[in-house]
């Protein structure tokens, strides 16, 4: 269920969380996206935050993804040497970018199984 507590104003009850619209500059498939995680989970200002931040970066992404299948994934320069296209990075950046941001709303809600903590390091200190 879709709830977040509003304190005394709901004596004590959960109550739905109002929904934020996707951000108008989105594309209708990062919209579509927003409001399925939006109906799907209660969300605060931060995780909206992250959220507009995961579809730009996927809309970079995307972006940048089109330019290499136009213009194919190296060019030649003055000196006749072949060079990555600056979208390659972007397409790389981007992805890791989402990544992270998708890793930081932990959507999952559950911690992957082997999301161990690692073994703590004994200091030389002692």
């Amino acid at each position: 269920m879709n709830v977040v507590p509003i304190g005394n104003q709901s004596g004590g009850k959960a109550v739905r969380a109002p929904k934020v619209p996707a951000p108008a500059h989105l594309s209708p498939a990062s919209k579509k996206w927003w409001a399925e995680v939006n109906a799907e989970y209660s969300l605060e200002p931060h995780h909206l935050r992250l959220l507009q931040a995961a579809c730009e970066s996927w809309e970079r992404m995307q972006a940048a993804r089109a330019a290499i299948a136009q213009h194919g994934l190296t060019f030649t320069d003055s000196q006749g040497n072949p060079k990555a296209r600056p979208e390659v990075a972007i397409e790389r950046d981007a992805k890791v970018g989402f990544a992270r941001l998708l890793r930081e709303l932990d959507l999952d809600g559950e911690p992957a199984p082997d999301a161990r903590r690692p073994p703590s390091i004994r200091s030389n200190r002692d």
